[in-house]
């Protein structure tokens, strides 16, 4: 559900490049994001994954691809989400950072931790991407 709600969000104003659904493996979400960077892709967005339980590998997995640290994200989506839904934001381990001249956001995987994550983004990515792109 998060992921199908990211992906109109994305259609309904940016093209939509790739699409996948992976399991929490680190390297199939390696080699993932190695085939978006290598096929041009921009912006790479990750739901799920950014939890404290033992499976949840996504964080450790991309921040170690990460050239830069857009520690903003992480912070932002937690004061966000603290509006939101109290001292759980704690929990939270968003994070975002740059790879290859890509930026790649990731999320929690609750639909209303995408849609508060998407708020705080979407308009701001060509942004990103121009300054990247330098």
């Amino acid at each position: 559900m998060s992921g199908q709600y990211m992906a109109e969000e994305i259609e309904s104003r940016y093209t939509l490049k790739s699409r996948s659904i992976i399991p929490d493996e680190k390297d199939e979400l390696l080699d993932a994001i190695e085939n978006m960077v290598s096929n041009g892709v921009d912006v790479i967005l990750t739901t799920g994954g950014t939890g404290l339980d033992p499976r949840d590998i996504t964080v450790e997995t991309v921040e170690s691809l990460f050239e830069k640290k857009l520690d903003g994200f992480g912070e932002l989506f937690r004061a966000k989400s603290y509006e939101e839904i109290g001292a759980a934001a704690l929990l939270s381990r968003a994070t975002a950072g740059i790879y290859k001249k890509s930026v790649i956001f990731s999320m929690p995987g609750s639909p209303n931790a995408v849609r508060t994550a998407l708020g705080l983004i979407i308009d701001e990515l060509p942004h990103f991407v121009h300054h990247v792109k330098k």
